[in-house]
């Protein structure tokens, strides 16, 4: 199941395990035990330090596994075969359990350490999410953190009766305690704020604070990390506040337009960018973000956690996010149908009819991705021609499973039982109306810009884009911007990294004539 490359590798990163993990089966009989156990068995030939051992422990199933150290509990289990793109979860569970200290910051472990009650974290995934490990993964590390939780991985491929007990259609889908917590995509700084909300925890301010920074940077997508990385080479104190490092780069499966680089993935790229960042003395603030600035001559930043942070300047890098049709009907049942990836959520319509809003190329990549799964895709444009390139529109004029509807405008999705079962949309020039009947909507209408923070703050153009000058600079005297976020046009990484570094360099320009 694992290739020679791969345990070779995984060799590497287990060679500094300082004490043994074991991986504790539920006893039982299941058609995919066998697979797992030898799955499971691959991963421990690795190190000495690793083991399989077989247990009538209380586990959801016997494709159920639990890690231990020194014969106790860690409150990591996982139900299934963490393959996919869970597999880096499974490593870094094992990682950390092993002794490899936990990256998170501080102020986040304060805020998990101070949880005194019993929450039992249950994460319905799909092996074909990237979104799903950075949930995972999280909520492993509050299990190791703190004692009173726990955190359980469930491949909802291979638990469908639970999946439809809870009536879950999107991963990924997080229940605490028996309820639902976070549904469809979710980010882990999402879960630390709504985690805080219901329990009122809050961090303690930490004796060692920052000292005045020369830029903080807010965002960790391409633009983000490239200002950061320009900010440290000049060798000025440079902080990066991110929910997640890579942003919405993590959401994009195939790039094959990064100059120099001839192809690769969101998640590829975003660790690349990860491990650059390293190399230099950037303070890394992720799974946070920014509540409340305050512009003085030097900028004062409130975060989630409580921590305050003075810095001399400040580029806002926040990215974009998923354009929603604000119809009736869509944020009702996110995660209940209506959806925004179909990587991520497609397997959950196997079989069935669904529809793709947008005739873009992420709307007919979409519609192309879902006619391998699906029984059928209706494609809906507003306007009356599709704006996709016209190599995608023949592709999917091929297909027999694909429907394309032009000149439309969806009027609300509909739900019954708790799920979607239709969409009405309206003919723009007949002005008749129509429902169609279906099981998921996948919204992909393009980007909305992540300028909430700056409102008020710095001027905004009509469509919410921070209005920005040839060289990055806001119209607030030491606040600088770049990437998605801005009135900057053609929003594409390599356009977003070139502006970073603008921005980064017109901050530096800036501090030295302040100074």
């Amino acid at each position: 199941m694992l290739s020679a490359q791969i345990l070779d590798n995984l060799k590497g990163y287990t060679a500094g395990l300082t004490h043994p993990v074991e991986l504790v089966v539920k006893h039982g009989q299941h058609p995919k035990r066998d697979e797992l156990v030898s799955f499971l068995e691959q991963v421990c030939s690795v190190s000495d330090k690793l083991s399989v051992r077989h247990d009538d422990i209380d586990l959801l199933s016997p494709i159920s596994f639990a890690l231990h150290v020194n014969n106790e509990a860690t409150g990591i289990v996982f139900s299934g075969i963490p393959a996919g793109h869970e597999f880096n979860s499974l490593i870094l569970a094992l990682l950390h359990c092993g002794g490899h200290p936990i990256k998170l910051d501080d102020s986040l472990k304060n805020i998990i350490q101070a949880v005194d009650q019993p929450l039992h974290f249950e994460t319905y995934i799909s092996l074909s999410c990237h979104n799903c490990p950075d949930v995972v993964q999280t909520l492993n590390q509050f299990a190791l953190l703190n004692p009173h939780i726990t955190a359980e991985m469930i491949d909802g491929g291979l638990f469908q009766e639970r999946v439809q007990q809870n009536n879950i259609q999107g991963v990924p889908c997080v229940m605490l305690n028996g309820e639902l917590f976070a549904n469809g995509k979710v980010e882990p700084a999402q879960l630390i704020e709504k985690l805080q909300a219901k329990f009122q925890l809050q961090s303690q301010q930490s004796e060692q604070a920052l000292p005045i920074q020369d830029v903080t940077v807010v965002g960790g997508g391409p633009a983000g990390i490239s200002a950061a990385i320009y900010a440290a080479r000049k060798g000025l104190k440079v902080t990066v506040i991110a929910d997640r490092i890579g942003g919405q780069l993590k959401d994009t499966q195939a790039i094959e337009n990064l100059i120099g680089v001839s192809k690769t993935t969101g998640p590829e790229l975003s660790q690349s960018l990860a491990s650059h960042m390293s190399d230099y003395d950037i303070t890394i603030k992720q799974h946070l973000s920014v509540t409340d600035i305050k512009n003085n001559d030097d900028k004062q930043l409130t975060l989630s956690s409580g921590e305050v942070i003075d810095t001399r300047s400040l580029i806002l890098a926040t990215g974009a996010k998923w354009r929603e049709l604000g119809i009736p009907g869509e944020k009702e049942n996110v995660g209940q149908g209506v959806a925004y990836c179909p990587h991520c959520d497609g397997p959950f319509f196997k079989g069935k009819d669904v529809a793709v809003i947008g005739g873009g190329n992420s709307g007919i990549e979409a519609a192309l991705d879902l006619s391998g799964i699906v029984r059928s895709v209706t494609v809906f444009e507003f306007m009356s021609e599709l704006k996709a390139d016209k190599v995608l529109v023949e592709q999917a004029k091929k297909r027999d499973n694909i429907r394309i509807i032009t000149n439309v405008a969806c009027q609300q999705i509909i739900a019954s039982n708790d799920q979607v079962s239709a969409i009405e949309f309206q003919h723009r020039d007949s002005g008749e109306v129509e429902q169609l009947p279906l099981s998921g909507v996948f919204v992909q209408i393009g980007l909305s810009p992540n300028s909430q923070l700056a409102e008020g703050l710095v001027e905004l153009s009509p469509h919410n884009e921070i209005k920005i000058n040839e060289r990055g600079q806001t119209s607030a005297t030491g606040i600088f911007a770049c990437g998605d976020v801005t009135t900057v046009p053609y929003k594409q990484i390599v356009v977003a990294m070139g502006e970073g570094a603008k921005a980064s360099l017109a901050a530096f320009e800036y501090l030295l004539t302040r100074d």
